[in-house]
């Protein structure tokens, strides 16, 4: 009974095998103990508060076992009902993770895959540097945190955060059946979003694996040398490869999916970058999630700083969009009292002193 990762990132199936020779009804009830609380406490933090186990059970997991991983928390408010946590792991990486609030007071836990992001993004501020992977255990272990600090019950997940989810998708699948465990959390798949810049060998993997989640496309543009300019990570994912892997995932039944454009100041506003967009979004079922860039210091193209589009920039390239018989929805700059947004995470990356 050994197992260096903690067992709060393992679906039941491995749970069972990790806890041989135990019953399989041991590795339920601690499977149950994980997700105890959430809404509320969001899990137990060690064996001895299993009471439904022998105590000398309890004395024998807690020599041989890590229940929930060593983490060290920041948290950061907002106004709005947002938070930030930075969380330090035990090899001293920083990883961000947010609680987002809306108008309606909905609340939406927004999780990172990565340390960092290998992609590269110019307009990110995590695109600035990549350190690792995250294991299961710390996906989970941000939900279970930005639980216990939410008001209200966190009603949808979104897979945006910090790095490239299609490219920890192992770690990623787990950690979502971990999620959506009906023995468990039980968190509808339907309610998480996960969002990638477009590997497409990871959405089709998506189609064939599952898990059954939301889709969303990291687009910015359709102009295929401005897209690997501002998305260098994009030169080896070309827009045809993209949307064939979108396809072969809507006919797999994944359903609609959100294309998401940052929109940059006298970048990507242009007619003729609506026009390339509505060509993208042909043939498939798609509503176009505009992004109005937010503001992170010392970010540029090409030299020059990026900055914010005007409120009539981003009014008339809705307008333009719309006109094309694109559905269109604006996001709402949430998590921005808190450097959480969309584009700003990854202001935490140095180990502690």
């Amino acid at each position: 009974m050994h197992n260096p990762q903690p067992l709060s990132g393992l679906p039941l199936d491995e749970l069972e095998s990790v806890l041989k020779p135990l019953p399989r009804f041991r590795a339920a009830q601690i499977f149950k103990w994980i997700a105890s609380g959430v809404g509320d406490a969001a899990g137990v933090s060690g064996f001895e508060e299993m009471s439904n186990l022998p105590q000398p059970l309890r004395k024998e997991l807690a020599e041989n076992l890590i229940l929930r991983p060593l983490v060290t928390v920041e948290k950061h408010c907002g106004d709005d009902g947002s938070a930030k946590l930075a969380l330090q792991f035990s090899d001293g990486v920083w990883v961000e993770a947010v609680l987002l609030s809306d108008n309606s007071g909905r609340r939406t836990a927004c999780l990172s895959t990565q340390a960092g992001c290998p992609a590269g993004c110019v307009f990110c501020k995590t695109g600035m540097g990549f350190s690792r992977n995250l294991n299961s255990a710390e996906i989970v272990e941000q939900f279970f945190l930005l639980v216990k600090v939410s008001e209200r019950p966190v009603s949808n997940i979104v897979v945006m955060g910090m790095g490239e989810p299609l490219l920890n998708p192992g770690e990623l699948r787990r950690a979502l059946e971990v999620i959506t465990s009906r023995q468990g959390i039980g968190f509808s798949k339907r309610r998480i979003t996960v969002s990638t810049c477009g590997i497409a060998q990871g959405i089709v993997d998506l189609a064939d694996n599952g898990p059954a989640v939301r889709l969303a496309l990291s687009l910015t543009t359709a102009d295929e040398d401005l897209r690997r300019r501002l998305m260098p990570i994009t030169a080896s994912q070309s827009l045809q490869e993209v949307k064939k892997a979108l396809l072969y995932f809507q006919e797999r039944g994944g359903g609609r999916v959100t294309l998401e454009a940052v929109l940059l100041g006298g970048v990507n506003t242009r007619p003729e970058d609506a026009f390339s967009i509505a060509n993208f979004a042909k043939g498939l079922d798609a509503v176009i999630n505009l992004i109005p860039w937010n503001p992170v210091k010392g970010l540029e193209l090409e030299g020059k700083a990026i900055c914010q589009p005007s409120a009539s920039e981003v009014e008339t390239f809705t307008r333009e969009l719309e006109k094309l018989g694109l559905k269109v929805t604006r996001r709402f700059r949430r998590g921005r009292g808190v450097m959480g947004a969309c584009g700003q995470l990854g202001g935490r990356r140095e180990k502690r002193e």
